[in-house]
């Protein structure tokens, strides 16, 4: 690596297809606080909460892969001490010695605080030019305006960051990392209040048959309607998101087993009854019930078993964790 690379004002990784780290420059190593040695020949998830483990999955690699490049992705990293640093990062794949490799360039967030920290600072300076000097009101009033103007361009920016990288953006739902972060919120509640919850999977029956029939355009219409389907039917209380594929999600606060599946049911034949442009479309459904025993993990675990059962006893049903237990019971 040149000199002017390894100490540019900006951070530098090269990574392999597979993630290894196989060059960063001396500027990112300062700014995180790790050595070379700490860095070199490690998976760039190392460097990741769980959370950016999964915008990396869902985004950064698709992305690279299909574009071979990324553009703008608000992104954070470890420091050497724990906590995480925000950064934009844009990245290039090129092949070398064929050898796919993939080059990071990684900007600072910090800027866009100082920017805010600026606008604030010139708001009161307007507001003192007010009083002091009424002879600049007309150019003063101009200011503030503009100020005010780069304010909510800011907060509009900054709540659209934050929108994308929470929504899946064929269906408009939430999407799975937004889902992983309620549901770690909702077991944060069970333990304090012991009120539990329910959730649920839900998938779509024969949804190949659909893609192979019709494409995968048609396909991606089914997603988007369910989609539809299931944010307009289901509570405002409740959290929908796709979880991936035809899969959808859905966690139920402060309900019960005997009103979750009730409320599944409603959904299903909701499904069920709407009208297809491939004809009937319908959907099992698996659920599950905190209980003081369950972790985020083991709650999914059972969902997916229940969902499982309602696929292997002729789909288009709901299936709910307990009833897996009564069925062992009475063989």
């Amino acid at each position: 690596m040149d000199k002017q690379l390894n100490y540019a004002p900006c951070g530098f990784l090269s990574i392999s297809h597979e993630g290894i780290i196989t060059e960063v420059n001396q500027t990112f190593l300062k700014w995180m606080g790790y050595e070379q040695a700490d860095v070199l020949n490690k998976h760039i998830e190392f460097l990741m909460s769980i959370p950016n483990k999964l915008i990396f999955h869902s985004y950064f690699y698709p992305t690279i892969n299909i574009q071979r490049c990324v553009e703008e992705l608000f992104i954070s990293f470890k420091h050497q001490d724990g906590i995480s640093n925000p950064y934009l990062l844009n990245a290039r794949m090129y092949t070398e010695d064929e050898m796919e490799r993939i080059d990071c360039i990684l900007v600072k967030m910090k800027k866009r605080i100082d920017y805010e920290l600026e606008l604030r600072s010139a708001k009161k300076q307007v507001e003192a030019a007010y009083i002091d000097k009424e002879r600049a009101l007309a150019k003063l009033e101009q200011i503030h305006l503009e100020i005010e103007q780069k304010q909510a361009e800011l907060l509009e920016m900054n709540a659209t960051l934050i929108e994308l990288s929470v929504t899946d953006k064929l269906t408009g739902l939430k999407n799975r990392r937004y889902f992983q972060e309620k549901l770690e919120e909702q077991f944060s509640v069970f333990d304090k209040t012991a009120k539990s919850f329910s959730l649920f999977i839900l998938d779509i029956d024969h949804f190949k048959k659909v893609n192979d029939t019709f494409g995968h355009q048609v396909g991606d219409e089914v997603l988007a309607q369910l989609a539809q389907i299931l944010k307009t039917k289901a509570r405002s209380e409740d959290t929908v998101a796709r979880y991936g594929g035809e899969e959808f999600v859905v966690i139920l606060p402060e309900t019960n087993e005997d009103e979750a599946k009730d409320i599944a049911e409603y959904l299903r034949r909701a499904v069920e009854y709407a009208k297809w442009q491939t004809g009937k479309i319908t959907v099992s459904i698996g659920i599950a019930t905190a209980t003081l025993k369950d972790s985020e993990a083991t709650i999914l675990k059972r969902a997916d078993e229940a969902l499982y059962v309602s696929k292997e006893n002729g789909r288009n049903r709901v299936t709910h964790c307990r009833d897996l237990s009564k069925q062992k019971d009475d063989n």
